[in-house]
């Protein structure tokens, strides 16, 4: 067997590896389990219990950039262990928080440290599985990037039922930060770049079955920045995940107040999303090769706005609670899945992992403005603002798509 035949056999353990750390990645976003805990141990309020995630998530999407410029030039074996020790360091400072008992100590060891280390091995998930996949981009990427969808199903539970009971915030900090820098560890050495001289792409374009992602430019960051269809992608981004994130923070609440479930029942439906948001990865994958990337945003955008639009008329049972949760957490799956095979159609994959930065700022920006939901239902004392505006935001996601794909006769 060549070597060209062994590269192309052993390029779904990459995949896996891709998967592990992107599941390491989501154990650290699911904060929320943390929340009332906090506020019950050091008496803070649900702003200052919340802050540290909040942090978390700027630099998580505003680091990107450089961690993704990084992986670029020194390939993902190099940059995604740095990440798996930063972890470490990240939460065992976090497990010292009954000595210093305060929220910024958290911003500054969870929020800072945490999201910078997410940053860097995030970094290195997408470009890595569209290097060696580019007969499969879509499902290659989805596959590798399911973990952070999946991981608030297992790892919120464990966390709220087991490790904090049994074993307190400290210790549980710690318990996470050995486990999470332990396999994120073990899946760098996984990652690594296709062969410089591995000729698998242009033999797939040759034969067609790389059609749908042959890329339009080679193009650096400076240059990706000052192109008018790297703002469109930008904002559509921002669109659909300000949409998400707004009708997330309101789901449950909803359930509750307007449905009069109990709020275990309720917060299932959070478990439906999460669980469609991960799962559902792959399938968006898939109908991206199959059907192209834009079109399968397009239908996803505009399934998730007219379920977030017509909320109120139509959600009015559990069940329905549940359904609709699944199609909004069907576009959020399709959203995270397909951008990053989006963006390298469009500006190449030499500088990936930079490039999927800038556009993920988008998502920084999204988590930085979901307040506006809550802030919604104050001021009218009903959900069915919020979710409209939500579901508006994703259908204007989905007119900018089909805008775009029509001006640059994108796939």
């Amino acid at each position: 067997m060549g070597s060209e035949d062994r590269a192309l056999r052993g390029r779904w353990k990459v995949l896996l590896g891709g998967f592990l750390l992107s599941l390491m990645g989501g154990v650290a976003y699911a904060w929320g389990v943390f929340v009332v805990p906090m506020m019950e141990r050091f008496g803070w309020s649900r702003y200052g219990a919340t802050l540290p995630f909040t942090f978390f998530m700027l630099v998580f999407a505003f680091f990107m950039v450089p961690a993704g410029h990084w992986q670029d030039k020194k390939g993902p074996s190099k940059v995604a262990p740095v990440g798996a020790i930063l972890f470490l360091i990240a939460y065992i400072l976090s497990g010292l928080v009954d000595r210093f008992p305060n929220p910024w100590w958290l911003v500054l060891s969870y929020g800072f440290l945490g999201g910078l280390a997410c940053a860097l091995t995030y970094s290195c998930v997408a470009p890595v599985a569209r290097k060696w996949f580019p007969d499969k981009p879509g499902l290659a990427v989805s596959l590798a990037v399911m973990g952070f969808g999946l991981a608030a199903i297992f790892f919120a539970p464990l966390k709220a039922r087991f490790l904090i009971p049994a074993y307190g915030i400290e210790s549980t900090f710690l318990i996470i930060g050995i486990l999470t820098s332990g396999i994120s560890l073990l899946a760098s050495r996984l990652l690594k770049n296709p062969p410089q001289n591995w000729s698998f792409y242009e033999q797939c374009l040759q034969s067609g079955q790389c059609k749908t992602v042959e890329v339009r430019a080679e193009l650096a960051p400076s240059q990706v920045v000052g192109k008018r269809l790297f703002w469109e992608l930008w904002f559509i981004f921002f669109l659909v995940s300000t949409g998400g994130f707004v009708s997330l923070s309101l789901i449950s609440s909803y359930g509750q107040e307007v449905l009069g479930l109990n709020p275990l029942f309720a917060s299932l439906a959070i478990s439906v999303f999460a669980g469609v948001n991960g799962l559902g990865r792959p399938l968006a994958g898939y109908l991206g090769d199959r059907f192209g990337i834009l079109f399968t945003m397009i239908g996803a955008y505009v399934l998730q706005g007219l379920t977030l639009v017509l909320f109120g008329e139509l959600v009015l049972s559990q069940v329905r609670l549940y359904v609709a949760s699944a199609m909004v957490g069907f576009g959020y799956a399709v959203n995270l899945a397909l951008f990053p095979a989006l963006v390298a159609l469009c500006f190449g994959i030499k500088h990936l992992g930079a490039n999927y930065g800038l556009v993920f700022t988008a998502f920084g920006v999204a988590a930085l403005v979901s307040g506006i939901g809550s802030w919604m239902f104050d001021l009218t004392g009903s959900f069915t603002p919020a979710f409209v505006f939500s579901g508006l935001m994703a259908l204007l996601g989905a007119g900018l798509s089909f805008l775009v794909k029509r001006a640059y006769r994108l796939y």
